[in-house]
């Protein structure tokens, strides 16, 4: 267990790589609200963006999971439980206003670039919109 990697995957890093030479600047392992005792793997807090990349089997997903043979049990239910603590994040966040999006370690890193991207330079444009209200 100790070697399993909490940050720094190596989809985390290709697509942190590609936002960042898109010019966007961000936290990493960042809690996104100061009381909440879980982090993003992105943050982009003047705008409010969480960004996760969840791995298929620690998050259960619904393409690549597939149940461990040893201890089955133990560990189905630890992945349920971060599919459930998952969930409670996203409902968090999102009562907060943040934007909370999730990929899949799967998932092309220039689409989930692209995403990202996408949503912060919307949001941004959004706030300076409000401003001149």
């Amino acid at each position: 267990m100790q070697a399993i990697r909490s940050r720094d995957t190596g989809p985390e890093q290709r697509i942190r790589r590609l936002v960042h030479a898109q010019g966007l600047r961000y936290r990493v392992a960042a809690k996104p609200l100061p009381n909440l005792r879980r982090t993003a793997d992105m943050v982009f807090r003047p705008v409010k963006v969480a960004v996760f990349i969840d791995g298929c089997y620690w998050h259960g997903c619904p393409e690549h999971y597939v149940p461990p043979k040893t201890n089955p049990g133990y560990w189905s239910e630890k992945v349920a439980g971060n599919m459930a603590r998952d969930r409670d994040t996203d409902q968090r966040l999102r009562e907060a206003g943040w934007l909370v999006l999730r990929f899949w370690e799967h998932e092309e890193s220039d689409a989930c670039a692209l995403t990202i991207v996408t949503a912060v330079r919307g949001r941004r444009k959004d706030e300076e919109g409000s401003v001149g209200l």
